[in-house]
C-alpha cells in the first residue's frame, strides 16, 4: 500500500465513492466524490498531538471494538495517506462553542473543519473493480449467543486478538476476565451452506483460516484444548492438506457436527454446548472458556448500488458476473470492466492476486493496443424511422444509446459500446432500428426456407449463440439423440427475436416454437434475457387472444453445459408437436392474417391523423 501511495503514475483517493460511471470501452467517464476529511493530509506529519487533546474517545473499529480511539484518529497503522482525519459523526467541532481543540494543539494549523465534500471527474480507459467483501455478521444466529455472552467472537475479532498490533499486543485472553482460554471452540459454517439464514454457498476460507488459527494458538499455547466443530473440512489448495494434518498431529480435535446451542455459566462465564458426533454417533457435551464463530463471507454492502453504475449483472449469490467463467473469468460483460478479488466470488489472498493480476495484464493490454476491435454486428439507426421514443435506451444493457427525448433528434448508438445483443431492435415499435448481419429480412428468410416443406412436422427454434445454441452443439459431441423434426435459427441473443418472427413462423405453419436462451442472471449480454421474458409474456397474452394455444410458443433456459437438458427440450416440442392438428394451424394462419390486416388499417388511420407538413 505505501509503495503504491508513492507510484508518481498511481494516485490514491481515500474516503471516495463512485457516484457515476459513463462512456465506454477505453473513453470511460468517472464522477467520484471525495468526503472531506477535515485535515490536510498533504501538511499532516502525524504527530498525534491532534488526538492527543481530543476529548471524543469511541470504539475503534479496527480493533473490532476492543480497544477506543479519539475522534481526530487515523484508520490503521498502514492507513495511506500516513494522514490524521476527524470523525465529524462524533467530533465536538462542527459546533466551535463545544470544542475546537484539536485545532489548537495543531501547530501545522492541518485542520479545517468546514471544509466540504468535492467531486472529480476522470476520463480512464479501463476500469477495475476491487471492492473486496464483507464478513457474515452472526447476530441473526443467536443460538450460539454471540449477542448475549461476551467470550464468544468472530474469526475476525480472534484475529486481533491474536495479531501482535492488537488491542493485546498478540496476547491471547478472552474478552470477559483478560484471563488466557484453555479450552478455546471453534464452530464452522456460520453464515455459510446454510438455506434457511445465512448464505447457501461456501466461502472457501473459513476451514484453512481455523486451522490457520489453532496452529497459532498450539504454537503460543502448547497446553491449550482446541476443538473445532464442523461439517466438512474444505482443505482444497496446494499444502492445504498437510497444514490440516499438522493441526490434527498438534492436539486439536476436530467433531465432526455443528453444535445446536451455546450457554453460559454465570459464575464463572465459561461457554456449554451440546453437539451429535456424527462420527461416534453419540450426543457430546463441552465446557469451554471461548467460543469462535467461523463467519462466512458476503458481497460488500455498496456493490449492488456500484453493479448498477456500471452496468454488472451480478449472480443469485450477490457477486459480480464474470463474462465467462472458463475464458474470460476477469472480464466483466461490459467491455472495458474487470474484475479482482472477492468482487467476484469469495477466494483466498493468493486467488486474489493471482487474480489482480490477470486484471492488471487485461488492461495493460487493451491501453497498450491503442484501437479496440470489436464485433461487427451492431445496432443502426434509421433517423427517417425513429421517434426518439427512448425505449431502445431503456432495454440496452450496456447504455450503448443516447436519446434526447425532448430535442426529438432521434436515437444515437454508440458503436464501441454497443455489443450486438439486438434486443433494441426487438422492442423497437416503429422498426427503426437494424442490425447488422442480423436483420430482420435475414432471419424471416432463414424462416420461410426452414418452413418451405412440410412445415406441419417441423418445430421452429430461436437459439441463443452463447448458450441454447451452445447447448445443441455439446448435445450434437455428446452423442444425444432427440427428433430431427427441429429447425434452428441461431441469434446472437433470445433478446433479438422480434415478435414479427414468431409470428411469421405460425403464419408459414409451423406448430410449435421454441424461444430459448441463457439462464436468468447468466446472460452473456448481462440483462438482455429479461427482455425476452417480458416479449414471450406479451406473446402469450396475443396468441390467447387471436386464439391460438399459448403452449404452442415454448420459453426454456438453456446453458452451454447443458446438453442433457437440450435433448429432453427437442424431445418434450415433438410431444407438444404431435398433439397439434392440422386445423388448429389453419386457424392460425387465419388470426394471424387477420391481426396483421387489423395493424395495417390501425397504421394507416394514425397516418391520415397526422396533420400534414407545409
Amino acid at each position: 500500500m505505501t509503495d503504491a501511495g508513492r507510484h508518481p503514475r498511481i494516485k490514491l483517493m481515500t474516503l471516495s465513492e463512485v457516484e457515476e460511471v459513463s462512456g465506454y470501452i477505453g473513453n470511460f467517464r468517472v464522477k467520484v466524490r471525495q468526503r472531506a476529511r477535515y485535515v490536510n493530509e498533504k501538511e499532516c506529519t502525524a504527530c498525534a498531538k491532534c488526538a492527543e487533546v481530543c476529548p471524543v474517545v469511541v470504539p475503534d473499529e479496527f480493533q473490532q471494538g476492543f480497544s477506543s480511539r479519539k475522534a481526530a484518529y487515523i484508520p490503521h497503522p498502514q492507513a495511506v495517506p500516513s494522514a490524521y482525519l476527524i470523525d465529524m459523526e462524533h467530533c465536538l467541532g462542527n459546533n466551535p462553542v463545544a470544542c475546537n481543540k484539536c485545532m489548537d494543539a495543531c501547530e501545522k494549523q492541518c485542520i479545517n473543519l468546514n471544509m466540504e465534500d468535492s467531486q472529480v471527474e476522470l476520463n480512464v480507459g479501463a476500469i477495475i473493480v476491487a471492492t473486496g467483501m464483507a464478513v457474515y455478521d452472526p447476530t441473526a444466529l443467536d443460538e450460539y449467543g454471540y449477542t448475549r455472552f461476551e467470550n464468544v467472537v468472530t474469526t475476525l475479532e480472534f484475529e486481533r486478538l491474536i495479531c501482535g498490533s492488537g488491542p493485546t499486543d498478540g496476547h491471547l485472553v478472552r474478552p470477559s476476565d483478560r484471563q488466557v482460554p484453555r479450552r478455546i471452540g471453534f464452530i464452522q459454517c456460520v453464515g455459510s451452506r446454510t438455506q434457511n439464514r445465512g448464505n447457501p454457498y461456501c466461502s472457501n476460507v473459513c476451514c484453512m483460516n481455523t486451522v490457520k488459527d489453532t496452529l497459532l494458538i498450539k504454537e503460543h499455547y502448547p497446553d491449550a484444548e482446541i476443538y473445532v466443530f464442523y461439517m466438512d473440512l474444505r482443505a482444497f489448495g496446494k499444502g492445504f492438506e498437510d497444514l490440516l494434518n499438522r493441526s490434527r498431529e498438534a492436539g486439536v480435535h476436530y467433531i465432526r457436527g455443528l453444535p445446536g446451542m451455546v450457554t453460559e455459566d454465570a459464575e464463572t462465564r465459561n461457554l456449554r454446548l451440546k453437539v451429535e458426533n456424527t462420527t461416534t454417533a453419540r450426543l457430546e457435551e463441552y465446557d469451554l472458556d471461548m467460543v469462535v464463530l467461523s463467519v462466512g463471507l458476503q458481497p460488500a454492502e455498496d456493490l449492488k448500488s456500484l453493479a448498477s453504475r456500471l452496468n454488472l449483472s451480478q449472480t443469485s449469490d450477490g457477486f459480480v458476473q464474470e463474462s465467462h467463467p472458463k475464458l474470460r473469468p476477469v472480464d466483466a460483460p461490459t467491455p472495458g470492466i474487470y474484475f479482482a478479488g472477492c468482487v467476484e466470488s469469495p477466494k483466498d489472498v493468493k486467488d486474489s492476486v493471482t487474480q489482480a493480476g490477470a486484471a492488471a495484464a487485461r488492461s495493460a493490454i487493451l491501453l497498450n493496443a491503442g484501437v479496440v476491435k470489436s464485433e461487427a454486428i451492431k445496432a443502426v439507426v434509421d433517423q427517417a424511422r425513429c421517434t426518439s421514443c427512448g425505449v431502445c435506451a431503456r432495454v440496452c444493457p450496456y447504455g450503448a444509446i443516447r436519446v434526447d427525448v425532448k430535442a426529438k433528434t432521434g436515437a444515437q448508438v454508440i458503436t464501441a459500446a454497443c455489443a450486438g445483443c439486438g434486443t433494441c431492435a426487438a422492442e423497437c415499435r416503429f422498426d427503426a432500428i437494424t442490425m447488422q448481419h442480423f436483420t430482420d429480412a435475414q432471419v424471416l428468410a432463414q424462416v420461410d426456407a426452414a418452413l418451405e416443406e412440410k412445415p406441419e412436422e417441423k418445430v421452429l427454434a430461436f437459439l441463443c449463440n452463447w448458450c441454447s445454441y451452445a447447448g445443441g452443439d455439446l448435445a450434437g459431441t455428446s452423442r444425444l439423440k432427440y427428433p430431427a423434426s427441429t429447425r434452428f435459427i441461431r441469434v446472437m441473443c433470445s433478446g433479438r427475436v422480434d415478435e414479427s418472427f414468431i409470428l411469421r413462423a405460425f403464419e408459414k405453419g409451423a406448430p410449435v416454437v421454441l424461444l430459448s436462451g441463457c439462464h436468468i442472471g447468466d446472460c452473456h449480454y448481462i440483462s438482455a434475457n429479461h427482455w425476452t421474458m417480458r416479449r414471450a409474456d406479451r406473446m402469450w397474452d396475443r396468441l390467447e387472444e387471436m386464439g391460438i394455444r399459448p403452449e404452442r410458443l415454448q420459453l426454456e433456459w438453456i446453458s452451454s453445459a447443458e446438453g442433457a437438458r437440450f435433448a429432453d427440450v427437442m424431445r418434450g416440442l415433438e410431444e407438444i408437436r404431435q398433439k397439434v392438428t392440422p386445423q388448429e394451424i389453419e386457424q392460425g394462419k387465419k388470426a394471424i392474417a387477420e391481426y396483421r390486416s387489423r395493424k395495417a388499417k390501425d397504421a394507416g388511420k394514425e397516418k391520415e391523423a397526422e396533420p400534414a407538413e407545409v
